[in-house]
């Protein structure tokens, strides 16, 4: 899911096909608004052609000596006025439904397409994330599918309309004069040229612009995320130095876009001023030379013109942007769509759905690779039967995180089988499988919200009465209630207004509640000062019983009750065995013993 767009073949009609299909199920609303694209372009030449009626038939016999020709003159002109008023009226309401019409479809499908992609995301598997910045998915998630609401609220149903009366303002001055419209016009290939080039350099530029709003969201995402790594190693300067040249890409590609702009406004002004020049200047030198009737209409068919060209460049003036709106909105939805197409998700056509599982874990020969061929999990095999505890040890980066990411069914394996009670994980239904697992992670996340939030989740189904025992068991309780608002105190975003420990005892919490068959605690006493360790481990202790735990911890201290230890090194296992086992075959275990506790001093 690259942030960048090429621009190669923009405008694609599968795309635009797509994109309306989620328009389908409010397709009457868009007839609707064909309808009324049709109505305002019929409506556009009446009321030049009521003026010109007025000026030709009416205007002469008002100048005539006769008092009642001078009435019949004034009761004619009060009524075409009155007509023009309403017409007026009548066009200003169909335009404003018209418009807001179009921008309810649009805003209407942006809401069923983020709902849409928004859950896509939610399904992707976690090397979606590894590989994709998190700025880039909020751009898709927030400002492309926003980009597409442009399709409709100023896109292909306003071109349409715009296109519609085009057509009916030419239809009307060449029914009048076909002459005087084809000199009028003279200056038109000029504006189509001119349209042409300002279309594709504000599209260009626009695809800069989306380019560098992504990596804006991206970058600043980032590092506000980690601004405490910035911050504790000085690299402020360094940083807003970077946060400067993006910020100046995206500055400078509005500023090209800014200067077509600059460029084909007034040039549409002077197409239209010299379409009005020769329309007079042909009217002047013909005039001596027509007779009768046409000579006479000539002054009204002037000024009939003259409110049609007006009326035929207001539309043009803005046509090219809406195309590159419509482009862009294009190419947005291109970026949506790859999201939404997206094949490396969380399959889920498992159908077992067991209430509670037993507990046996056994992994059959298992291979695993975050990029392929670069495997960092080797022919593993083990086996967990339920109620045993079993500890995986092994330097940082061996593999023991990846074991229980596997579990979770949060990656895919590339060989072997992974069962638990003798089915494979895959045939799992995964809310099941993974309602019978509890997690303690090594990096503990916690949402916006308050503490009774961030430990149910928001689930409605767990009561305030199930949270408060879970917190009495690893005797947080006390704790929770001595802070301002007790279980509603709102812990910030990532809970920034507590501790480390803190965080990793609401976590431990968050796992009891659905109490699991299946316990993983990940790294979940490395981090914690030994008061909050000795919380944790009080509680581990009456957690494990009868439940099949694994615990993955450097601290080799908290491991030694284990029934099984897995010694893992690059990722393959080394040895397997109790610690009195492991301790006498002076192993690799042994010597990772060794090593930790000299480190501390004990031995």
């Amino acid at each position: 899911m690259s942030a960048k767009v090429s621009n190669k073949k923009i405008f694609d009609f599968s795309l635009l096909r797509r994109v309306f299909r989620f328009a389908a199920p409010y397709k009457k609303k868009f007839y609707i608004s064909l309808g009324l694209a049709i109505l305002l372009a019929i409506l556009s030449p009446i009321r030049p052609w009521l003026i010109q009626e007025t000026i030709n038939n009416w205007v002469p016999k008002g100048a005539a000596a006769e008092l009642v020709a001078k009435t019949k003159f004034i009761e004619v002109v009060i009524w075409i006025t009155v007509i023009q008023v309403g017409l007026l009226i009548v066009e200003v309401f169909f335009r404003f439904y018209f418009s807001f019409l179009t921008a309810w479809l649009g805003q209407t499908v942006v809401k069923d397409l983020r709902v849409k992609v928004y859950r896509k995301v939610l399904g992707l598997n976690l090397s979606q994330f590894d590989t994709t910045p998190i700025g880039t998915l909020t751009t898709r998630t927030i400002n492309d599918i926003e980009a597409i609401n442009d399709i409709f609220a100023e896109g292909l149903i306003p071109i349409i309309a715009d296109l519609l009366s085009i057509i009916a303002i030419l239809v009307f001055m060449f029914w009048v004069d076909w002459r005087l419209t084809l000199i009028s016009l003279a200056p038109f290939p000029f504006l189509i040229i001119a349209t042409y080039y300002f279309k594709e350099s504000v599209n260009k530029s626009f695809i800069r612009v989306r380019n560098a709003v992504s990596s804006l969201n991206a970058f600043v995402q980032e590092h506000i995320t980690g601004m405490g790594i910035v911050q504790a190693f000085a690299a402020e300067d360094k940083e807003f130095a970077k946060f400067r040249n993006i910020n100046k890409e995206h500055r400078n590609a509005n500023i090209k876009a800014i200067f077509a702009y600059s460029v084909f406004f007034p040039l549409v002004e002077i197409v239209l001023a010299v379409g009005t020049g020769l329309m007079v200047w042909w009217a002047a030198t013909h005039a001596l030379k027509l007779e009768g009737v046409e000579a006479q209409s000539l002054i009204g068919k002037m000024i009939s013109f003259y409110l049609c060209l007006n009326l035929l460049f207001r539309p043009l003036r803005v046509i090219a942007d809406k195309f590159n709106v419509l482009q862009m909105g294009m190419v947005a939805s291109e970026r949506v769509f790859k999201v939404l197409d997206n094949d490396d998700y969380i399959k889920t056509e498992g159908s077992y759905a067991p209430t509670q599982v037993k507990g046996k874990i056994q992994f059959d020969h298992v291979s695993f690779a975050y990029v392929e061929d670069r495997y960092v999990l080797k022919d593993i095999s083990f086996t967990a039967n339920p109620g045993e505890t079993i500890a995986i040890v092994g330097h940082t980066g061996s593999g023991k995180t990846s074991i229980i990411s596997l579990l979770n069914r949060l990656y895919h394996i590339q060989q072997g089988a992974l069962t638990i009670d003798d089915v494979k994980i895959e045939d799992y239904q995964l809310a099941a499988l993974r309602k019978n697992i509890g997690v303690v992670l090594q990096d503990v996340f916690l949402f916006s919200g308050s503490v009774m939030e961030n430990i149910t989740l928001r689930n409605p189904a767990i009561s305030r009465e199930q949270v408060v025992e879970a917190a009495k068991m690893i005797d947080m309780h006390d704790f929770i209630m001595q802070l301002p608002g007790g279980y509603d105190y709102n812990v910030m975003e990532r809970g920034s207004s507590l501790s480390l420990g803190q965080r990793q005892l609401l976590s431990f919490i968050r796992a009891l509640l659905y109490n699991p068959s299946i316990l993983i605690l990940d790294e979940a006493t490395s981090s914690v000062d030994t008061e909050s360790e000795l919380l944790i481990q009080h509680a581990i202790d009456k957690l494990i019983a009868g439940r099949t735990s694994i615990v993955i911890a450097h601290r080799l201290s908290t491991i030694r009750k284990a029934s099984k230890i897995i010694v893992l090194d690059k990722g393959e296992i080394k040895e397997i065995g109790n610690h009195e086992e492991l301790m006498k075959n002076q192993g690799f275990y042994y010597k990772l013993h060794q090593m930790q506790f000299e480190k501390q001093g004990v031995i």
